[in-house]
This record gives C-alpha cells, structure tokens and sequence, in this order.
C-alpha cells in the first residue's frame, strides 16, 4: 500500500484557499483535511470533529507538553493546532493529508514532518486580491488595507515553499494542485519504497 503525504497550502486571507480546497476534496476522494483543534468555544452550527476539535486549555497544554502537535499557535487569546495523531493515522492509511495553516504553522509542520510538500497559493493579481477581499464584505476599508499589507509580507516567504499556485479560477487552481499531488507519488522514493513492501 501506498504511503500517504503531507501537503502544508498557504496563501494570504481572500485567496481563496477554502473553496479552492473544497473543490480538491470533492475531486480527490483519498484525501483527509486535517481538523485543528482549538481552545476557542463552538460557534452556532459548528460540530466537534468536524469543524475543529474542541479542548480545554488545560487539555491543549497537556498536548503541547507530550509534543502531540505538528505546528500550534495562540490567536486573539485561543490556541489553535494540528494535532499529530489523526495526521499520523491518515498517512497510515495511505491517504494524503491536507493542512491549510498560515506561514509560521507551515515553518513548523517543516521541523517536524520534513518529508511535507509545500505549497503557496497565490492571487492572479494584487488588484484582484484587493477585490475579492472588499467583495466578501466583513472588513471594514482599515482592515482590508492591513490585510493586503500582510499578504505581500506573506507573498516574499513564497520562495521557501515547494509549489507556487495561482488561483485564477477555481477550476485551474484545482488542476495544479491535483497535478502536484500526482507528480509527488512519482517520484523514485515514493514508488520504490511501495514496491518493495
């Protein structure tokens, strides 16, 4: 049996990451979207398991303690983190493993999963960028500027991922990413080592 990988996607807020992802899951049936867990309290419609995973801080930190997370951090006064286990029990599956967590997450997913498969989402244009975040409407004009400062900042780590994908259209940005996931199980290592097993 095939051994399944990591893919770590990034990319700055109004890319588009989620419906791009969305679309990936429906595609690809042998893919798990990693659950975070989270310390912050469920919002209305939100189920344990499936949304996140949700802790209690005393919980997270024992976790934190015994090392039983890829990458976590502390946002806006919750913690939130990959937990290692149910990633560890997908690849063993032979499934792929999606992460969809922010630059520092990604640098730490690095150190501890090496052999994980980067990749950096990026918009067709900054004023396309600019668009789709004013078009979602949740942010005021303040907001949306700081947000677009933080995406050229995020924009120059892009050079350290694997990948680079540039979400024109959904379709597209799909394509690439299924193409990536289909190039990294042809490579030498990923198929010898299922031969020989």
């Amino acid at each position: 049996m095939r051994e399944g990988k990591i893919f770590v996607v990034s990319g700055p807020s109004g890319v588009g990451k989620s419906t791009v992802l969305h679309a990936l899951l429906q595609n690809r049936k042998n893919l798990y979207f990693s659950v975070s867990a989270t310390t912050r309290p469920p919002r209305e419609g939100e189920e344990d398991g499936v949304h996140y995973h949700f802790v209690t801080v005393d919980t997270f930190r024992d976790w934190i303690a015994r090392d039983a997370f890829l990458e976590y951090a502390e946002y806006v006064g919750n913690f939130y983190g990959t937990p290692r286990k149910y990633v560890e029990d997908a690849l063993a599956q032979g499934r792929d493993v999606v992460l969809d967590i922010e630059i520092q997450g990604a640098i730490q997913v690095r150190r501890k999963a090496p052999e994980a498969v980067r990749i950096f989402i990026a918009p067709p244009s900054w004023v396309e960028l600019e668009r789709r975040l004013r078009s979602r409407g949740t942010d005021s004009p303040e907001k949306v500027q700081k947000r677009l400062l933080r995406a050229k900042v995020e924009f120059q780590t892009a050079y350290a991922y694997d990948y680079f994908v540039v979400n024109d259209t959904v379709e597209n940005a799909v394509r690439e990413l299924e193409a990536i996931m289909t190039a990294e199980h042809c490579r030498p290592d990923a198929r010898m080592e299922s031969m020989s097993s």
